[in-house]
């Protein structure tokens, strides 16, 4: 018999469970208010409980989740996982959530739009939003584009939970949520007459019965209007409320929303979020019958969607070195089936000294054949294509994948260094190097001759960006260093310490390890590596100790990996390097204590505050904002957020806020010049004690001088071309900005060549997008524009992720218009 032990009481609106995060609407933490970005995440948490259990009743198996006020995303993934042993590691379930949380609470940016707040009795208006946006995730999902059905799915919701505290559904005494928002065959039925009076004026600043009486009696729909520039609306219309909504000056004064506790129906606020989250309940389960239980659960992280990449230079010069690689690949194939990092999909790319080819599948013999297949073609003694095919790679393959490149020659593209940087940015994907040199039993037949230090340079400098390695191997040891390296791409890996140091300069570092880590390694790339470990107690090691008291210390080329013991001692751990080269280090372990990081831009409005991601450079110089999330653990608190240079040197010192359990604002005041990584350090806290802990970013960001802005539709319609508008401004260099644009699917983009910018100046540029008439309904899109400074001096970038859909969907607020909201938005917030 199975047994089920699992909330039933979550599907209610009660007292189980009891938020204790920010103000609602809000992203400051003020009172016991529900906010969009909890109601957001309860739902998706109560929700992945329930398909789990149902998963579990249906394997027969056990599912078991504690009862109490305390259930989190840690929680559910740790019953789901036992469930399911399919189902990932929890950092990727917390990833899933505040990708969708980001892109709801970002919505709150469009001030001056009515529709996605279900302001104004836009009721038809709002719905449409909901339910094109509900099919472009469906879309999205058939092809399998999860992070874009995320980000459609978050700004979804959050027009969805609006209804409830904007409406009188909740004053009407209501106790179930209203379907019809999301069913589009169903009819919106007893809405309120454009021409109805629906409120009267509070009594001073008790607005407890501004609804007409007989609005409520009828049970007549309406929502609250609501204008930051105007104080206009109908005659006895309800307004939104506020000390930013002008219309609520106007008879009849006050408002109906239920943000918050402090709002004008701020009694009603806990009843109208709760049934905010049914609501957004509801919506998920529908997306999960259509889309099924596999899709669903990728969507929302609980199965991992995993892309192994492989980019393999095929010149003359590798004939004697093809065989081997073909033998690797298979290997790593092969390693990670059955595993938690066994692949979804598999991408392979081949370049030459002409160009560049790609073959993609989701199956695994498939493309063990096409690899197997391989052979050598092209010229010899030739620069390649190798960051055409990276490039290639970056753009085709989701955020996040692990991407291979063996080669053994120079890049014959090195134009595309910036552009390359800036995409591993973008993706944060993970790019190793495997470079081939010949053995010297091979030297008189290769046709492949030495690379410069500058050249294998470049190579080091882009892997370092992207937290991946530079490894410099042969023929012979290339099949050990593939799996020397195999334990970075574990699903809970992360960093503790990432640096690097030009020649001649060595360096002593210092790192924290916690008790939740586990696999504590260490890997250095370099020449004449001269090492040695230092443990907490005093202890220490030579690098050329092969096995010793504080580890296991494997040589393979130009790698040198330390696996610390198992028992390791918690603390405060230091390395020191010496080298004749430059070289670079990654500490990294297993653990279930991992950060997520995004730049984020605040914006003051209407609705309160809220922040959106930033898909582009920061500016150099000025301040910014990092949102960071904690995942794994509750008991994990950020005490200090610093950015530091590749040296591991600290730059700049961020400014700390809890908006919640496990996420903080981080305000920094300046973005530094150069390159720079994420450290962070805080406790973690048990029942008996507590401990120090840090985490570093894999990925390397740089800031820019240049600003570049994207304003486009983000649904399209196959075989139908559109233009877009974008803006480049710089405060540094004038002159002519070089311009690219290209798409990650090889659709034809137009845009000019350059565009000539003044100091301080801005300028308007047009391009056009042509999607092929076969383009598949549901294909996701990532349109890239960038704009480089005279001589190469700086480049920046922005994307945006367009979907193609046999019924074209426009949103609200996206057409050429939005860029006059977007001004008079900053304008807004900068007054205040």
């Amino acid at each position: 018999m199975v047994v089920v032990a699992v909330l039933v009481v979550f599907l209610l609106w009660g007292p189980v469970f009891q938020p204790h995060l920010a103000g609602g609407f809000k992203i400051t933490h003020s009172d016991a208010s529900l906010n969009h970005q909890e109601i957001t995440e309860t739902a998706i948490v109560f929700k992945a409980a329930e398909v789990c259990c149902d998963i579990a009743k249906a394997q027969g198996k056990d599912f078991t989740l504690p009862v109490n006020n305390k259930i989190s995303a840690d929680t559910v993934q740790k019953a789901c996982s036992n469930s399911n042993s399919a189902l990932s590691k929890s950092n990727n379930f917390k990833s899933a959530i505040v990708t969708v949380y980001l892109n709801n609470i970002a919505v709150d940016r469009k001030i001056l739009s009515d529709p996605p707040h279900f302001d104004s009795e836009k009721f038809s208006e709002g719905r449409d939003i909901i339910t094109k946006g509900v099919a472009k995730v469906k879309v999205n999902l058939k092809e399998r584009n999860y992070l874009s059905a995320r980000k459609s799915l978050g700004a979804v919701t959050h027009t969805l939970q609006d209804f409830y505290s904007h409406s009188n559904w909740v004053e009407l005494g209501y106790n179930v949520s209203f379907s019809a928002l999301i069913k589009p065959d169903l009819p919106l039925n007893n809405t309120a007459d454009p021409k109805a009076a629906t409120c009267k004026s509070c009594v001073d600043d008790n607005c407890s019965d501004n609804i007409l009486p007989e609005i409520l009696q009828k049970k007549i729909i309406t929502t609250g209007y609501s204008s930051l520039l105007s104080p206009d609306k109908p005659a006895g219309k309800c307004s939104h409320g506020g000390f930013f909504d002008q219309t609520s000056r106007q008879v009849p004064t006050g408002g109906i929303n239920k943000d918050d506790l402090m709002s004008e129906h701020g009694f009603l606020h806990l009843k109208a979020a709760n049934m905010a989250i049914n609501a957004t309940m509801e919506l998920l389960e529908d997306i999960r019958q259509a889309a099924g239980e596999t899709d669903f659960l990728r969507l929302i992280g609980l199965s991992r969607t995993i892309v192994l990449v492989f980019v393999i230079d095929i010149t003359g010069s590798m004939s004697n070195e093809i065989a081997e690689i073909k033998k690797v690949s298979i290997n790593m194939i092969d390693s990670r089936k059955g595993t938690p990092e066994e692949p979804t999909d598999y991408m392979l790319i081949t370049f030459d000294d002409t160009g560049v080819k790609l073959t993609s599948t989701g199956n695994i013999d498939e493309f063990k054949e096409r690899i197997n297949s391989l052979s050598v073609s092209g010229g010899g003694d030739f620069p390649d294509m190798c960051l055409s095919g990276l490039l290639m790679a970056l753009t085709r393959a989701p955020p996040s994948s692990d991407i291979y490149v063996f080669t053994d020659a120079s890049a014959k593209d090195p134009e595309l260094k910036n552009t390359v940087g800036a995409m591993i940015e973008s993706t944060e994907s993970i790019v190793t190097f495997l470079f081939i040199s010949p053995e010297v039993s091979d030297s008189q037949s290769s046709s492949s001759r030495p690379m410069t230090q500058s050249e294998l340079q470049l190579y080091r400098d882009l892997a370092h960006v992207s937290g991946g390695q530079t490894l410099e191997v042969t023929k012979i040891t290339l099949s050990e260093a593939s799996t020397a390296i195999s334990d970075l791409f574990a699903s809970d890996q992360v960093t503790v310490l990432q640096v690097a140091r030009s020649a001649g300069n060595a360096g002593n570092f210092s790192f924290l390890l916690d008790s939740s880590l586990s696999n504590v390694t260490v890997y250095i790339t370099g020449d004449s590596l001269d090492v040695t470990v230092y443990s907490p107690t005093g202890g220490s090691q030579s690098g050329s100790v092969i096995n010793g008291g504080l580890g296991s210390i494997q040589t393979v080329g130009n790698l040198k990996k330390i696996t610390l013991k198992s028992d390791f001692q918690t603390g405060q751990w230091s390395i020191s390097v010496n080298s004749t080269s430059s070289y670079t280090m990654k500490v990294t372990g297993q653990s279930s204590v991992e950060v997520l990081f995004y730049f984020v831009k605040i914006t003051l409005g209407g609705h309160g505050e809220a922040w959106a991601q930033i898909l582009t450079r920061p500016s150099i110089g000025q301040n910014a904002t990092l949102f960071l999330s904690v995942s794994g653990g509750e008991s994990a608190t950020v005490t200090d957020v610093l950015l530091v240079d590749a040296s591991g040197s600290s730059v700049v010192n961020g400014n700390v806020t809890s908006v919640g359990d496990t996420d903080y604002l981080v305000s920094l005041n300046r973005i530094p010049e150069g390159a720079f990584g994420l450290l962070l350090k805080g406790l973690l806290n048990n029942s008996s004690s507590s401990s120090r802990f840090q985490r570093q970013s894999s990925i390397h960001h740089k800031g820019s001088r240049i600003t570049v802005a994207v304003e486009t539709q983000t649904t399209t319609t196959p075989g139908v071309s559109f233009s877009f508008n974008f803006t480049v401004a710089t405060n540094t260099t004038a002159g002519n900005y070089t311009i690219r644009a290209r798409t990650s699917n090889g659709f034809t983009v137009t845009v000019p060549s350059s565009l000539n910018v003044s100091t301080g100046g801005s300028v308007q540029g047009t391009g056009t997008l042509a999607v092929p008439f076969n383009t598949e309904s549901g294909t996701d899109v990532t349109l890239i524009v960038e704009a480089e400074a005279p001589g190469s001096t700086d480049l920046n970038y922005a994307t945006v992720r367009i979907t193609a859909s046999a019924t074209s969907i426009k949103f609200s607020g996206l057409q050429s218009f939005s860029m006059f909201l977007s001004l008079i938005s900053l304008f807004v917030s900068l007054l205040l």
